[in-house]
């Protein structure tokens, strides 16, 4: 795994899943999004209580389909599943399609737009942290597109970055953040640099937002499984 030192030089244009950014992004997840193997853990359980049946996985802006890897070596009938794996980024469709070929897994990888991709009838989607990258105007178009490819009881878990209600609040949750990211080994100046390339590429909701947002798009339950601080895990269920 390539560490990732991306930020240790100034930056020359806003943040993008490009060659640079896909070759440590694996190091990037574990160090910059606090918990996330359990979160992720936790996404592939609720998955696969959904699956006992098999059918169709989404996961939308899938990077280098890691969850996508992890829920099929613990299926107990993976040949059940038919796993797909969605981004718009060469880059990262490139490092995803090395890891499957790694594992001789049969996952499919799609470099395409989620937004206009033609979903045929899913049990699960996924969107990890990938809604807070959509523009507002259309996010609430993806979602009740989500919805309208998923079956009676399937699920869509989704994992983001949320802002607080409360401004002073909110503040200290990202105190809190940056002094996590600080024990990870990162310096105040890579923590600065970051946080400028992502400024109004990444817009993220209030907790509540989402929750809103998944039962306008027609959800009967969207419950919160994980959060710190300002990260969350949601399921919604259709």
């Amino acid at each position: 795994m390539t560490t990732d030192t991306l930020f240790t030089k100034p930056i020359s244009k806003q943040f993008e899943f490009d060659a640079d950014v896909a070759a440590v992004f694996d190091d990037m997840l574990i160090r910059s999004v606090p918990f996330y193997k359990e979160s992720q853990a936790l996404t592939r359980r609720f998955a696969q209580n959904v699956l006992h049946e098999g059918g169709i996985v989404y996961d939308l802006g899938c990077s280098t389909a890691s969850l996508l890897l992890d829920i099929e070596r613990s299926h107990e009938n993976s040949d059940s599943l038919r796993l797909i794996g969605i981004d718009n980024s060469p880059a990262m469709i490139a490092h995803a399609r090395k890891k499957i070929e790694a594992y001789g897994s049969k996952i499919e990888l799609v470099e395409g737009d989620i937004l206009t991709y033609p979903y045929e009838e899913a049990r699960v989607i996924v969107s990890n942290y990938t809604l807070q990258f959509i523009r507002p105007i259309v996010r609430d178009t993806l979602v009740r597109t989500v919805f309208d490819a998923l079956s009676d009881g399937g699920v869509f878990i989704f994992s983001e970055k949320v802002v607080s209600e409360d401004p002073k609040l909110g503040k200290e949750l990202i105190d809190c953040y940056y002094d996590f990211k600080k024990i990870q080994g990162y310096s105040e100046y890579e923590i600065v640099q970051k946080r400028e390339a992502l400024e109004n590429v990444l817009i993220p909701y209030t907790m509540n937002e989402n929750i809103q947002m998944a039962k306008n798009s027609g959800f009967k339950t969207c419950e919160v499984l994980f959060r710190w601080a300002n990260f969350a895990t949601f399921i919604a269920v259709k």
